[in-house]
């Protein structure tokens, strides 16, 4: 019998941080540079790749781009997130759509669900046979300097802040565990320059970053801000700024058909 996954996020908070970040991105120059480079690499890999899909399914990615350019093609798409709309997607549940897909890309959520094993089992069973996953979102080595400024904020006291993350390593086993065929795993970062905290923060709750933690710990208190607006001026560089590191993690794989048991 499967184990019950731990409760590491809350859903209602997950949800949350996703309706606030629809509500942020509505307001002009809304920085949505971590789902440009998303939907950018899976356009790149589809070319790549050849693969032509006539149906496909969008998870997460609010601006409609990804989506937009599938049907410019003549592909039927279905565009869903997590906590947006009238249908929202749990992906942590077996898909009630009434057809396989082609084509499935998760943008950005699956960082934050409890059991993302499952959530990849749900996805490979929704695709058709010969149809392409490709699955995006935060991983290991993100957010390195704001770990670093939490925690000497918090000193002897540290509370959960950042999000567990998951690496390379770990995302091509849970590939195969789930049944992918010809499983993909790859990473790069992002380098991103903020002159000042505030606008750290402020990129990152507008791009649905923020703590979704089921244990998040307490605010900063007043003396911990300020440490924490300290160690972010202790690591200004030659032009005043402060490097972010944003490492995207994307798994790609198959659905490709049992073969006949041999006899």
């Amino acid at each position: 019998m499967a184990s019950t996954p731990p409760t590491i996020f809350a859903p209602n908070r997950r949800n949350a941080v996703r309706r606030r970040m629809a509500k942020l991105q509505a307001m002009p120059d809304a920085p949505r540079y971590i789902l440009d480079d998303m939907v950018e690499d899976s356009l790149e890999r589809l070319s790549f790749l050849r693969h032509e899909p006539a149906r496909a399914l969008i998870i997460g990615d609010w601006s409609g781009a990804l989506a937009a350019q599938l049907r410019s093609t003549g592909c039927t798409v279905i565009n869903v997130d997590p906590a947006l709309g009238a249908d929202p997607l749990n992906e942590e549940a077996p898909y009630a759509f009434a057809e396989p897909f082609d084509f499935i890309a998760s943008l950005g959520t699956l960082d934050t669900v409890n059991d993302l094993p499952g959530a990849l089992v749900h996805l490979r069973r929704a695709l058709a046979n010969g149809g392409l996953m490709i699955a995006s979102f935060m991983g290991a080595g993100s957010l390195q300097t704001l770990r670093a400024i939490m925690l000497e904020a918090d000193a002897e006291r540290p509370s959960p802040r950042i999000h567990p993350q998951v690496d390379v390593r770990a995302g091509g086993q849970l590939l195969q565990r789930c049944g992918f065929a010809d499983p993909v795993i790859d990473s790069h970062a992002l380098q991103v320059r903020f002159r000042s905290l505030s606008g750290l923060l402020a990129d990152i709750r507008a791009q649905g970053l923020g703590n979704a933690l089921a244990n998040p710990g307490a605010p900063l208190a007043r003396k911990a801000l300020a440490r924490a607006m300290e160690a972010f001026d202790a690591r200004r560089e030659a032009d005043g700024k402060v490097t972010e590191r944003f490492e995207i993690l994307t798994l790609s794989g198959w659905a490709k058909p049992l073969r006949p048991p041999k006899f």
